[in-house]
């Protein structure tokens, strides 16, 4: 609307001075009812006043300019330029203070070289003021980044092509913040009612696209006063922005809900290390639900609103938030922002980075070193002269979600969707799950899960099972894994995953029995390398022996014997004495560690104790094993 009032305010200035002294009353009768439309918001009955007038009076030029103004408002940017164009055929002189919205039109429809020669004809009107100018400087330099993005982006076969996501979900009324589970099965978004109040819906995937959305059930929608809402990859928990009144510390804030078997539980406030008696809104949890990014206007940030990120505990309390600094924030706003399933890759919309006006959709990546490195606009036609609000992006990268009062919303704000480009697509990701349970009594355990990067032996996540010992995580492709569990009264779980060759976005389950401490109870140390014939530990087999030695500093009364086995390549007495040695090795480092080597022992057992056929490669590497055996408590 700020359009259409700015192009009426230039029509009641300049009006004096139209090519046509003379108009049509019945002309000037529609044009005048339309233009009191205009003035009272109702933008579309405006639009038969105008055809009317223009039918009565062809070389109405006014009505001409109104009528383009408008399709410009409703974002029907071709019918604006030619309603622009056929006014500038019939008064050039005239038209000259109508290039502003044609240029804005021109850029509309991607246009950007046309829109910055419009742009320079109004700028070059004397005596125009300030407010003008400032607006005109403003869109130049959207063009002008608009025009150097291309440049630098050749052009490709890539189409975009938003697409409604239809009467199941969006409504007359505006519809932000899609977010769906990993698996896609679940989507939650907010819907803004007419009364003001802010309704949490979900929806389910079905066949030929989403069951139509409901209200979500419990005490989350109890409260009118919400915004921004995110579900977990796993389902588990929502969290939201909240204005709850006796539950918070003042304006929004974030809030958490989780999935019981009683339905989702009533919210909690996340506390002072996260809320602040400012606003805090528009919550992303991270895959692993250890990091929760969100936006906040606090003071001591960048601008007006910045991106902040709180980390989350071993004991899982959430830890004061961090600013995530000037290479993300600005003066302006940074707003929204999505951590993918890659838990690499940061989507975030903000006004104050270089764009194509308004809101525009950024991404930033991690580095090697765990640094988010400079911000990328998303380009056009994702990014285009109007707000770009709210996106999610799924699980594998190819579809964006977002929030755009396109051409064919049903009104306000829809949820679309679309094909990511490939240079913007996040990291491929495949995702684990499984339980931990006792091997003896088989009843699931709560514990901690920890994924190690093999070829770093860096720890990737550290994901806490539910109370069911369920765990769930998603991790990049590409890399192999070590798994490790460390539960008090539990010999320490440990495997190799080698994930590196598998396909992206499939499901794995790895289920963990863990063994209770007990005199025979046995481990097998499934990561323990060595050089090849030799005893000489690679570097990978730290991740495992590291685990031992806690298990062994935290029981300082247990004895172990250290095994080693091999296949059967070579003869008896070579095999019995690598063994030998590479079972020492092990003791070696443990007692290197600080162990008691009374506490240590060590055999070797060559090819004699075989657990799979030595007839393959792959029952080859289960019979090259190392294994401990609980010999004193």
């Amino acid at each position: 609307m700020k359009r259409l009032l700015f192009i009426i305010l230039i029509i009641a200035s300049f009006q004096a001075t139209a090519q046509e002294p003379k108009i049509n009353p019945k002309a000037a009768k529609a044009y005048n009812d339309a233009i009191a439309q205009l003035q009272d918001g109702f933008i579309k009955d405006a639009i038969p006043l105008l055809g009317k007038a223009i039918e009565y009076e062809p070389h109405f030029v006014d009505a001409w300019l109104s009528l383009a103004g408008v399709y410009g408002e409703l974002k029907d940017y071709q019918k604006a330029v030619d309603h622009y164009e056929k006014a500038r055929e019939m008064d050039t002189a005239y038209f000259k203070f109508y290039n502003l919205p044609y240029a804005i039109d021109l850029a509309g429809l991607g246009r950007f070289e046309d829109a910055a020669k419009a742009i320079d004809t109004f700028l070059a009107i004397p005596s125009l003021n300030d407010k003008s100018v400032k607006s005109a400087m403003y869109w130049k330099s959207c063009y002008s980044f608009a025009i150097d993005y291309k440049q630098k982006h050749p052009a490709t076969d890539y189409v975009f092509t938003p697409e409604n996501l239809g009467d199941s979900i969006n409504s007359n009324r505006p519809e932000v913040y899609p977010s769906f589970t990993i698996d896609d099965s679940t989507f939650v978004f907010t819907r803004h009612e007419l009364d003001g109040r802010e309704t949490f819906m979900m929806s389910r995937r079905i066949q030929d696209g989403f069951s139509t959305s409901v209200p979500i059930k419990g005490q989350l929608n109890e409260e009118p006063s919400k915004g921004a809402i995110n579900i977990s990859q796993d389902g588990e928990w929502l969290v939201f922005a909240g204005n709850f009144p006796g539950k918070g510390y003042g304006n929004y804030d974030i809030f958490i809900s989780y999935n019981t078997p009683q339905g989702w539980s009533v919210p909690i406030n996340l506390g002072e290390n996260i809320n602040t008696d400012f606003w805090e809104s528009s919550p992303s949890l991270s895959p692993d639900k250890n990091a929760l990014y969100f936006s906040s206007n606090r003071p001591g940030g960048y601008g007006g609103k910045d991106i902040y990120v709180s980390y989350r505990s071993a004991n899982g309390k959430w830890l004061p938030a961090q600013n995530l600094g000037p290479s993300i924030n600005t003066a302006g706003d940074e707003i929204e922002p999505f951590i993918h399933a890659d838990n690499s890759t940061l989507y975030f919309t903000s006004n104050g980075l270089p764009g194509y006006g308004g809101l525009d959709i950024f991404l930033t990546r991690k580095d090697a070193n765990g640094k988010w490195q400079t911000p990328e606009n998303l380009g056009y036609p994702i990014n285009t002269i109007s707000d770009q609000e709210s996106i999610f992006i799924s699980a594998d990268g190819a579809t964006g979600y977002y929030a755009s009062d396109r051409s064919d919303t049903r009104g306000g704000l829809d949820l679309y969707k679309f094909n990511m480009r490939n240079d913007i697509r996040p990291i491929k990701t495949l995702y684990v799950q499984g339980t931990v349970y006792n091997a003896e009594t088989k009843q699931t355990i709560p514990c901690a899960v920890e994924l190690t990067d093999n070829a770093t032996q860096k720890l990737i996540t550290k994901v806490q099972t539910d109370e069911t010992g369920f765990y769930f995580i998603t991790l990049p492709v590409g890399t192999d894994y070590t798994f490790t569990v460390n539960r008090k009264g539990f010999l320490f779980y440990s495997d190799l995953y080698n994930l590196g060759n598998k396909d992206a976005d499939s499901i794995y389950v790895k289920d963990i029995p863990l063994q209770p401490i007990a005199v025979n109870a046995v481990g097998v140390l499934k990561n323990i390398q060595f050089e090849t014939n030799a005893a000489t530990l690679e570097p990978v087999s730290l991740i495992e022996l590291d685990k031992l030695l806690q298990l062994l500093t935290d029981n300082v009364t247990i004895k172990v014997q250290i095994n080693g086995h091999t296949d059967n390549t070579g003869t008896d007495a070579r095999n019995n004495q690598l063994s030998l040695d590479r079972a020492k090795a092990v003791a070696d480092y443990l007692a290197s560690k600080g162990i008691d080597p009374k506490r240590l022992t060590w055999k070797g057992f060559g090819a004699s104790k075989p657990v799979a056929e030595n007839t393959t490669e792959q029952g080859k590497a289960l019979n090259r094993r190392t294994e401990f055996v609980i010999i004193g408590l």
